[in-house]
């Protein structure tokens, strides 16, 4: 094995002490001041769309439903493109940046079409299906806007997570980290991801109160311009910080090296691989910049990969350079290895951003035709009803940290309490207790508009309170607290560490991808149930949207049993380690969180 190449004493020192100024939780003000703004500022605009749609745009439900689900997809798809650009030339400040002002220009772009009359259809007193829906070119000018916001989060969703857990990072002079650093790394990022979920709850519990009641009793262009100057201060904000943040440079794109692998490992396809594993190709200086935490070791799974280390003749030139369309080191077949081993777990969280993606619009038309009175002349605004959602979430993400980990400390010896693999199998379970809730208020809502003689009156107020569907909202909350922050955890901890982007970028694919299966799965039922009940139509007194909840409640059960046979068979990444006791350095397998939960992470 060759010896790690450590900085030189000369300038070493001052490397160190100029990094020890830079990072840590002094620049949490300002990361997670950006974010903060862009969340208020996403679910200020995004938590009320369905109505803003249906009511002003004069949208059908299902339309105006797929148009959200789709934003949504194609918002949580371009994170892949900004993560692309962060890990391959611009760094991850640079995306920020330039994610926040294309998010400003589509924030402005939804003020002026919420200003302008000539940008709506004129207003109708009747219901929406019988006034005359917006035109194309005015659906345009909304798409557009949409469009800058997509871009915008593409910017910023992959880039804020990794940037913030940046400042946590050992200092550069370490070119070994040891077990124990690890440890402290690994609990100082829980508490960061911990806090990041949690800022973020309190950014959207204000939006949905402040915000929403302004666009359903001031008006649109107040409710979408109040966003869209807390985007412009949330860029303000991260700028300003600019001296004090850690900024690693992007290491080259990764795409790129899992493409040549992938292409070594198939022009070797007819090669045997050797039974020694230390045989294959190692080039600790190659991999330098891309694994400053450690090398990854060798695994025994997906070995055809293994061809692509395996040296032929006119692999490296005369020079001693590697053709890396030919040759790659262990390191760089085990990037690949670990992103395709983290795959079947990753596409677990699909189905949860399924099940997730209708509560933004078919709760909210039920929470407008339920009784909302607070006080006799007070009602609360039917999009508010997602606070108790992030209210729970919140709530449990407080009691997580103080009072879940360390009772489940004293059973499993863990400092995180529990491994976040349990943490996501526990939300996700949850989440299938959420769905199921939302089936039965559905129909105890239904059932009451019958008593009453509502079926074909959709305007009509059914005398049932809305806050019966504060349940549901509050139990998806507890579940996102679990299986949104492990999943996150999970892909961050486990992907490659020069691909800490991509990572985050993963995370919001899955989102992406659940938000497209719900428009499919809306479009599926809708066209099946046609003539047979038609489960989703404008008038949901009608509908049978308890229905749709109960066989998404069926694929969530599915989705777990899923995860569990996936979580059976995964193996923690392994990483070269430094020896705490010898100034050598010493290979062994660690994974930062057990794998089972139980015992040491060093094997």
């Amino acid at each position: 094995m060759a010896t790690t190449t450590t900085a030189g004493r000369n300038n070493g020192e001052g490397e160190q002490k100029r990094w020890r100024e830079k990072g840590g939780f002094k620049t949490m003000p300002f990361i997670l001041g950006n974010d903060i703004c862009d969340r208020f500022a996403t679910a200020g605009f995004g938590a009320n769309m369905i109505t803003y749609l249906t009511q002003q745009l004069h949208l059908p439900l299902v339309e105006a439903s797929n148009l959200l689900t789709n934003f949504g997809g194609t918002s949580s798809l371009t994170p892949i493109l900004g993560a692309l650009a962060a890990d391959s030339f611009a760094g991850r400040f640079g995306t920020i940046v330039a994610g926040s002002v294309f998010y400003q220009l589509g924030m402005l772009g939804l003020v002026v079409s919420a200003l302008l009359p000539s940008l709506r259809p004129a207003p109708c007193p009747g219901a929406p299906a019988a006034c005359q829906r917006a035109s194309g070119w005015q659906l345009a000018a909304l798409y557009l806007s949409l469009l800058c916001t997509s871009v915008g989060s593409g910017g910023l969703r992959p880039c804020v997570v990794a940037f913030g857990t940046d400042q946590f990072d050992r200092e550069p002079g370490e070119q070994q980290v040891t077990a124990e650093a690890a440890g402290e790394v690994a609990e100082r990022k829980r508490r960061y991801f911990n806090l990041y979920f949690f800022t973020m709850g309190v950014a959207a519990l204000l939006a949905l109160t402040v915000v929403v009641y302004i666009q359903d009793n001031v008006g649109w262009g107040w409710g979408f311009g109040i966003p869209a100057v807390a985007m412009f201060v949330s860029i303000v904000v991260f700028v300003v910080g600019y001296p004090l943040y850690v900024r690693l440079k992007p290491g080259g794109s990764p795409f790129t090296r899992l493409a040549q692998v992938a292409a070594a490992a198939f022009k070797k396809r007819h090669v045997a691989v050797p039974e020694d594993a230390g045989m294959l190709y190692q080039d600790k200086e190659l991999d330098a910049f891309i694994s400053t935490n450690g090398r990854l070791l060798h695994t025994d799974q997906l070995t055809f990969l293994d061809r692509a280390a395996i040296v032929t003749p006119g692999d490296i030139s005369a020079s001693g350079q590697p053709d890396l369309w030919r040759l790659s080191t262990v390191h760089r077949v085990e990037e690949l290895k670990s992103i395709v081993r983290m795959l079947p777990i990753w596409s677990a969280g699909i189905m949860l951003a399924t099940a997730g993606s209708h509560n933004g619009t078919f709760t909210i038309l039920q929470a407008r035709t339920m009784d909302r009175h607070i006080t006799r002349h007070f009602e609360i605004p039917p999009a508010t009803m997602s606070i108790f959602g992030t209210a729970a979430m919140l709530v449990s993400l407080a009691l997580y940290d103080r009072a879940f980990v360390p009772l489940a400390r004293r059973v499993t010896g863990l400092q995180s309490g529990i491994t976040y693999f349990q943490r996501m199998g526990i939300g996700l379970a949850i989440s299938i207790l959420g769905v199921a809730s939302a089936a039965l208020v559905e129909t105890k809502r239904r059932d009451a508009a019958a008593d009453n003689g509502f079926l074909d009156n959709p305007d009509a107020v059914v005398p049932i309170s809305v806050f019966w569907l504060v349940p549901q909202f509050a139990i998806h909350g507890v579940a996102s607290a679990f299986s949104s922050v492990g999943h996150m955890e999970f892909l961050y901890d486990q992907a490659p560490e020069s691909m800490r982007s991509t990572a985050a970028a993963l995370f919001w694919l899955a989102s992406s991808i659940g938000h497209y299966l719900g428009t499919v799965l809306v479009t599926v039922v809708q066209r099946t149930t046609r003539g047979r009940g038609d489960w989703l139509q404008d008038n949901i007194n009608r509908g049978r949207i308890d229905n749709y909840y109960w066989l998404v409640t069926c694929l969530m059960v599915l989705d777990l049993g899923y995860y569990i046979v996936c979580f059976h068979f995964y193996t923690m990444k392994p990483l070269e380690m430094a020896d705490e006791q010898d100034d050598h350095d010493e290979e062994c397998e660690l994974s930062t969180v057990p794998k089972n939960g139980i015992g040491a992470g060093v094997v």
